[in-house]
């Protein structure tokens, strides 16, 4: 069997820390988010998360996202073709964004053989985990097949939720038949949902944002012994630290703590915290 040199294209939603795309040099595509008459790359760069974040609910025009040009989807894929032998690409759901269709126009000139699109199904870290166990097994085992079937194993057995702090950007983005629908009735509670093939489904509802956190702990600890975690907040710190001490006993070694991107953090809006993880025994 030949060892093959497996190269990993993503969108900027999936939220991999820096140090993580430079180990496995994975090209990371950034979205746009649109405000004040100007375009914003989601490259970490353009935009000040912090910043950004603290001006959000008070900004009089609501920003929009945008996937990003084929033409600078096909310059990454390009790139990453260049180096390997085959690239996968793994993106944000088509059904909740133009990215995918960026990417698969992007790299429609290149031999299809060689390239592996993946909708993820998944936002934030639940796209990540797809990546960073992708480029794992690809550099451990060189197999196109064996990646692309751990990949598939994490997509179909992760577990991806947020608690938002309030409804009021997805009512904006109206991109969440739910929310919209039920507006009115849900407006003074805390959701939890949770994200299953590009939907975004209510997984409890509840009055105060600390029974979130107690019901986010509950949702990790049923999952363990654990393989993977992420934890992850748009400028809540207080509510992510407290996550992460009521589940400190069994943290993964690389566990990801950080800062949800502008992308999916223009649509849930600040104070949102999330979770994406693996169990044990997943393979």
């Amino acid at each position: 069997m030949t060892f093959k040199k497996i190269k990993f294209v993503t969108d900027s939603v999936s939220d991999i820390p820096d140090h993580l795309v430079e180990k496995w040099d994975i090209r990371v595509v950034p979205c746009f988010i649109n405000y004040g008459g100007q375009s914003y790359a989601d490259d970490g760069v353009e935009l000040v998360r912090g910043d950004y974040y603290r001006q959000l609910p008070d900004m009089t025009e609501t920003p929009t996202t945008a996937a990003m040009p084929p033409d600078l989807a096909g310059q990454a894929i390009h790139d990453a073709f260049d180096e390997a032998d085959h690239v996968f690409v793994i993106t944000t759901p088509a059904k909740l964004s133009g990215i995918y269709n960026a990417m698969r126009l992007g790299s429609e000139d290149l031999p299809q053989e060689r390239i592996t699109m993946i909708d993820s199904g998944q936002l934030s870290l639940g796209i990540g985990w797809q990546v960073l166990v992708g480029a794992e097994i690809a550099a451990e085992t060189g197999n196109v097949e064996e990646t692309h079937n751990a990949i598939l194993n994490v997509r179909e057995t992760q577990k991806v939720y947020a608690g938002l702090y309030t409804l009021e950007f997805l009512r904006r983005s109206g991109r969440v038949g739910w929310a919209a629908a039920n507006i009115g009735a849900l407006l003074q509670i805390k959701p939890l949902v949770n994200v299953i093939d590009g939907d975004i489904n209510p997984v409890t509802r509840v009055r105060t944002f600390k029974r979130v956190i107690d019901k986010m702990a509950d949702l990790i600890r049923e999952q363990a012994p654990l393989d993977k975690l992420a934890i992850m907040h748009i400028d809540n710190q207080q509510a992510h630290d407290e996550l992460l001490d009521r589940v400190s006993d069994i943290l993964p070694d690389d566990t990801i703590t950080g800062i949800i991107g502008p992308t999916l953090g223009t649509h849930i809006g600040p104070g949102a915290i999330g979770t994406a993880l693996l169990k044990k025994g997943w393979r």
